[in-house]
């Protein structure tokens, strides 16, 4: 049982793969796409944002296709969007045809952000959930990962490199759809379509036959006599406060500068001396922190529960923010410091943020409107780091390092108080027994 269960999070966590990949691979092209379409700071912001206004189409897309079609079958549509739009951001010669190709990739992004944390939290067994769901976290970051480690390869391919760089997607692109064919649809989802027989052999496979029929029985108990939810349901006395965690929580996640340091790392480095080659070498060492400490959440995260990691995190963020805002106002940025308390702040995301909000927004929302509660956060999500992503070079180059860095650490300061004062843990409990616990 946990062999299958572990197969069917992995495939489905290669969205996850694909959303860490598309999101990053941008930031080795940054310096090689802004002279070949004249971009200027403005511009370039606006054109690494393309891929995020795709993403908040495709989070509502996902939500509402997920709920009719499933959520397997709007899984293999995004696997296709990917291809697309690796192919066509990688044989662009104008700029319109290249953020169209990325806006395609960014619906993408967009229903694997929503539909593989919730596939696998639809799954996975209660004791194990967390886990399991922040292996898609861990897809993520081993898709920046590969994303920058490819980057660097490619660097010295010649003028076309960055094309190559974007080629590289279309192969996990394929591997997702093929290998979608190898699992099943999630048992609530056939729950809620009175495919009962179905999602019963669904939950034997995952659960074992001791607790499928309970397991069943609790899901058609919290889907009776509901009629198909709107998102107007999100606004009920008893889920409105709910909704208000998720969307907070997923624009903390944002506005703490994370995909500051993911896209416009080797901006960063170049902007205080480093050559390009350098650049990309520093952030296969982000990746390969990120990564590490991913790992870390992931073994923490069912033991110590979501609230305490966030805490822990947010406070270290906060420091290695405050310290690499201190580096900017001291002239120090010449050294390796600037490097370690870049490597400091990640380490302290990847173990805690980054993966925790994914598994408490899974959690959040009961059966009937789990992906509404979870589209309205995660477009929450994608619009703050669109904010982000559009402005932070221009604050970079306004308002300096210090300043910008200052501020990213007191937004981290205001996270942890959120977080301390509102937001509930949910480890070790099934979904049906969080419905009824917030529901009281």
């Amino acid at each position: 049982m946990k062999g299958y269960v572990v197969l069917i999070s992995v495939v489905a966590a290669l969205g996850g793969l694909l959303f860490g990949f598309d999101t990053a691979v941008i930031s080795g092209t940054i310096n090689f796409i802004q002279p070949y379409f004249g971009l200027s700071e403005v511009g370039l912001g606006w054109t690494v944002s393309s891929l995020l206004f795709g993403c908040i189409a495709g989070v509502f897309l996902a939500g509402k296709a997920g709920d009719q079609y499933g959520r397997k079958k709007v899984l293999m549509l995004a696997a296709f969007l990917f291809f697309l739009s690796a192919v066509g951001s990688a044989s662009a010669h104008s700029l319109v045809f290249f953020v169209i190709s990325r806006t395609l990739g960014g619906i993408a992004v967009g229903v694997a952000s929503i539909l593989s944390p919730m596939y696998i939290a639809e799954l996975a067994p209660a004791k194990y959930r967390g886990t399991l769901v922040s292996l898609n976290q861990l897809a993520i970051v081993v898709g920046i990962l590969v994303a920058f480690f490819s980057n660097y390869l490619l660097v010295d391919t010649g003028a076309n490199n960055w094309r190559w760089m974007l080629l590289v997607m279309a192969a996990p692109a394929v591997l997702l759809f093929f290998s979608l064919f190898l699992v099943p649809e999630s048992p609530r989802w056939l729950v809620a379509r009175s495919r009962n027989d179905e999602a019963l052999q669904v939950l034997i496979k995952t659960s074992g036959k001791e607790f499928a029929q309970t397991e069943l029985k609790d899901i058609k108990e919290t889907l009776k006599n509901h009629e198909e939810s709107t998102f107007r349901d999100l606004l009920a006395p008893k889920v409105k406060p709910l909704l208000f965690i998720g969307i907070i929580l997923a624009i903390f996640q944002q506005i703490t500068g994370i995909n500051t340091i993911m896209y416009y790392a080797p901006k960063i480095f170049a902007n205080i001396g480093q050559s390009n080659n350098s650049a990309l070498m520093q952030t296969i060492l982000i990746g390969g922190t990120n990564l590490v400490f991913t790992l870390v959440a992931m073994v923490l995260i069912d033991r110590f529960g979501r609230k305490l990691l966030i805490v822990v995190g947010s406070t270290g963020m906060m420091v290695m923010l405050a310290g690499l805002s201190f580096l900017y106002f001291t002239n120090q940025t010449s050294g390796i410091l600037v490097l370690l308390f870049i490597l400091g702040y990640i380490a302290f995301f990847a173990a805690s943020l980054g993966p925790a909000l994914w598994v408490v927004a899974a959690e959040l929302f009961h059966n009937r409107l789990r992906s509404k509660g979870m589209s309205i956060a995660i477009v929450s999500l994608w619009m703050a780091c669109t904010v982000v992503t559009i402005v932070f070079p221009i604050m970079l180059q306004k308002l300096s390092g210090g300043i910008t860095f200052l501020i990213f650490a007191l937004i981290c300061l205001a996270n942890l108080v959120y977080v301390l004062k509102f937001v509930p843990e949910t480890k070790g409990k099934t979904l049906e027994e969080l419905e009824k616990e917030f529901a009281k």
